[in-house]
């Protein structure tokens, strides 16, 4: 099948969704899903998104904040731009629909989290993303230009490559022509043309073999972009979160999140000492990088499987109130928050790098944009500030509809592209070498590149990952494509971009930390 479309959104979370809806007044917009349209990271968003509402807040603090916990990595004038923009970006996704919890004087709740010097983070209890998701998919059913296709897996963006033409990620006359999608219904390969294509496939926390993400998040619009030739960078910034439910047997881990310690929970030993203010003046409100090595210390130093986060303190009809999400899971594994301490580990949470961006969310391919946790537009630095990833896609998806309505009238559909040849392909009966190639990869990534890297461990990891993608790429060029295949061989570039992003930076910083290279800066 052949299809043509004005705009092609790949990914239905909030920078795919929001995207759509500032778009589709001027054409016809696809999006493209992998799985239910409300399954991604935006779902299971606890915490909030950060945006300056009140006094005495102000968009210098909040710019500071950001620029500290990207520890000083950031773009200056992209954090500048994001933060500047958050107050109107928030408020539109108000009118969108989105409630947000507001105190008794009717003013918003505002929350504190680590690394923020003052309460701006919007919440909606402990499920701010699903509240989020719920009402731009509400705005969107009611859009008619603006379709939405569920279980269907973008194989690969359409550039020259598919024409036959020699491209040079060097250069900037790569264009995008769309997109191959597999329909899971069908198992047909169906062509989508479009004019302007948003990247909004999220993370790509699966590569790890413990992660807060939905199992969807296997890096495929960064894994489809690099072998398109488009830049990617700073792939090595890997934010673990510091406190998931220790559960070993659940996947993906449950997550705690910050706003708990940012209301007064407490990081504890297991004998119930504090341990954070050893490594940080600001205790268990550190930001995230400096958190999650802390308790990866502690528990190598002790030996033990996890420590835990304790809010026995707080006051206990608030806690349930505004961590309900929170109070279930842990009673439903016999954990009452209110008496009883919480066991948490770090786990694979948030990717700080990705498609490099502009400050309109256009990609080194022209013609495609991205916005969201697959783009890299240069707002995170070496680590990112909790709750300001949600405003982030807010702010790019706006600013790359503005770009794309500018270009679209000029942009034409490729006459020439090819559809996709299947010829000689045969259905691999062997699940068992993709599920076992997953957990090897997973296995390498969480012992060699994880919290902690050195030289020797990266390299051990490197000629591990080259030995997969061999044995990946060639069961590939021979089977009938499915998409546990296809995320397999995604998560394996990804595997090898922050390994060999890794392994260039001579230097500890933000969230890559290397025992071969102690920290140079203050």
């Amino acid at each position: 099948m052949r299809k043509k479309v004005d705009f092609l959104v790949i990914g239905s979370g909030i920078a795919g969704l929001s995207f759509a809806l500032k778009v589709a007044d001027y054409g016809k917009v696809c999006i493209i899903t992998k799985s239910s349209a409300e399954e991604g990271s935006t779902k299971y968003a606890q915490g909030g998104i950060a945006a300056v509402m009140y006094t005495p807040d102000t968009y210098e603090k909040h710019i500071k904040d950001t620029m500290i916990a990207g520890d000083e990595l950031s773009d200056e004038k992209i954090v500048r731009i994001t933060i500047t923009e958050s107050t109107e970006r928030v408020k539109e996704l108000i009118e969108w629909g989105a409630n947000f919890d507001k105190n008794a004087s009717g003013k918003y709740d505002l929350a504190k989290e680590g690394g923020h010097s003052e309460f701006r983070v919007l919440h909606h209890k402990d499920n701010t993303g699903n509240e989020i998701e719920r009402a731009l998919l509400n705005s969107i059913a009611s859009h008619p230009n603006i379709e939405i296709l569920e279980n269907h897996f973008t194989v690969d963006i359409i550039t020259q490559h598919h024409l036959g033409i020699e491209v040079n990620r060097r250069t900037n006359d790569i264009r995008c022509f769309g997109a191959y999608v597999l329909n899971e219904a069908t198992h047909e390969i169906d062509t989508y043309l479009s004019k302007v294509t948003l990247i909004a496939t999220g993370g790509n926390g699966n590569v790890y073999n413990t992660t807060t993400n939905p199992a969807i998040s296997t890096g495929d619009g960064i894994a489809m972009v690099y072998r398109a030739k488009g830049k990617v960078e700073n792939m090595e910034f890997i934010q673990f979160h510091p406190t998931s439910l220790y559960n070993p047997n659940e996947k993906p881990a449950f997550l705690i999140t910050e706003a708990l310690r940012g209301a007064g929970a407490i990081l504890k030993t297991y004998d119930g000492k504090e341990f954070m203010q050893k490594y940080d003046q600001r205790g268990s409100l550190a930001s995230r990088d400096i958190v999650a090595r802390a308790i990866d210390s502690e528990m190598k130093i002790n030996g033990w499987d996890y420590v835990y986060l304790d809010a026995r303190h707080l006051e206990k009809h608030k806690l349930i109130d505004h961590f309900p999400t929170i109070y279930a899971k842990c009673l439903s594994i016999g954990i009452d928050i209110t008496r009883d301490m919480i066991p948490v580990v770090p786990a694979a949470h948030y990717n700080c790098g990705g498609i490099k961006v502009d400050e309109w969310g256009r990609s080194s391919i022209l013609n495609l944009y991205a916005s969201g946790e697959s783009a890299s537009t240069g707002l995170h630095g070496a680590n990112r500030l909790a709750s300001n990833s949600l405003l982030e896609s807010l702010v790019f998806s706006n600013r790359a509809s503005i770009d794309a309505l500018k270009e679209v009238k000029n942009i034409t559909y490729c006459k020439e592209i090819p559809d996709w040849n299947s010829e000689g392909m045969v259905m691999n009966e062997e699940m068992v070498l993709i599920t076992q190639s997953l957990k090897e990869l997973q296995l390498i990534m969480s012992n060699y590149v994880g919290i902690v890297r050195s030289n020797l461990r990266l390299k051990r990891a490197f000629d591990r990952l080259d030995i997969l993608y061999k044995e990946t790429e060639d069961l590939y060029d021979k089977s009938i494509l499915t998409t546990k295949l296809c995320e397999l061989r995604n998560l394996i570039n990804i595997g090898y971009l922050i390994i060999k992003m890794a392994m260039e930076r001579k230097e500890s910083i933000g969230l890559h930390y290397s025992i071969d290279y102690p920290r140079n800066r203050d």
